[in-house]
């Protein structure tokens, strides 16, 4: 394959549907497993740490520290289950079980089928920030309507995150790869992007550093909505994600190309 047909811009085409909904299809046979490893994790984070430190450091924020954390992890939700669909779920859909080589033998090009694992990413995002508000509703924090605009930034996230999985994916010899980018990339942006505690208590560097991650900007969204108030400086929030998302999804059609059309 030569490198005009690598890094040609995507074509989208609304034949991407059909293998989308292949993906839903077979998630619901495991919906409810799928669902619970989605909030379990985070929902013990909140109710440990929320709890157990919150105990200790009252307010943060001038909320509870529950409050805090809760509200950082719908974003962190969204991040972990997109980046697990573009990474694993994806790979064995590609490399395992050849799928993606059954489907683009048929009259759907390879562009159709990475962007449908893009929007999949991304809708598994918008059902685990569901799933997580609901819960977060449920122990009485987040009632307020503006708390459904969350939604919506799930999917963005999950854009951004599923993209940065295909990235992953389009270069993973096998499952192991992952590894690097959970601990190198995910691990990091967790810590940095004001989950667990806030970003201007960090040294000013280190600050400056977490001001261009995405999830410190969906954050930055999301905490307010929940909190019954309209974050300030929507769009640059808005537009520093889906830059991400765009670039990264971009960086992992070309990649996909090189591998699988040569």
């Amino acid at each position: 394959m030569n490198t005009a047909s690598i890094v040609r811009l995507p074509r989208f085409s609304t034949r991407f549907v059909p293998v989308w909904r292949r993906n839903l299809l077979v998630w619901r046979k495991l919906a409810i497993a799928s669902v619970l490893g989605n909030i379990a994790d985070p929902l013990l984070y909140m109710l440990a740490l929320g709890y157990g430190i919150g105990a200790m450091v009252g307010k943060v924020d001038g909320m509870s520290y529950v409050v805090f954390i809760g509200t950082g992890m719908v974003c962190q939700s969204a991040m972990f289950t997109s980046s697990f669909e573009g990474m694993y779920s994806a790979f064995s859909r590609m490399h395992v079980q050849r799928t993606w080589e059954a489907i683009i033998n048929a009259p759907i090009a390879l562009d159709d089928v990475v962007l449908a694992e893009w929007v999949w990413c991304a809708t598994k995002a918008v059902m685990s920030t569901a799933a997580i508000l609901i819960v977060i509703e449920a122990l009485g924090f987040g009632h307020t309507w503006l708390a459904l605009w969350v939604l919506p930034l799930g999917f963005l996230v999950g854009l951004c995150f599923g993209a940065f999985g295909l990235v992953m994916n389009s270069l993973a010899p096998g499952y192991d790869f992952f590894t690097y980018f959970f601990t190198l990339v995910l691990t990091p942006m967790l810590l940095f992007s004001g989950v667990y505690f806030p970003v201007n208590q960090m040294p000013a560097w280190l600050a400056h550093v977490a001001s261009v991650l995405p999830l410190k900007h969906a954050i930055d969204l999301a905490r307010p909505l929940m909190l019954d108030r309209v974050p300030d400086d929507i769009g640059v929030h808005v537009a520093v994600i889906a830059a991400y998302a765009l670039v990264a999804y971009y960086a992992a059609l070309m990649l996909t190309r090189r591998r699988l059309l040569k």
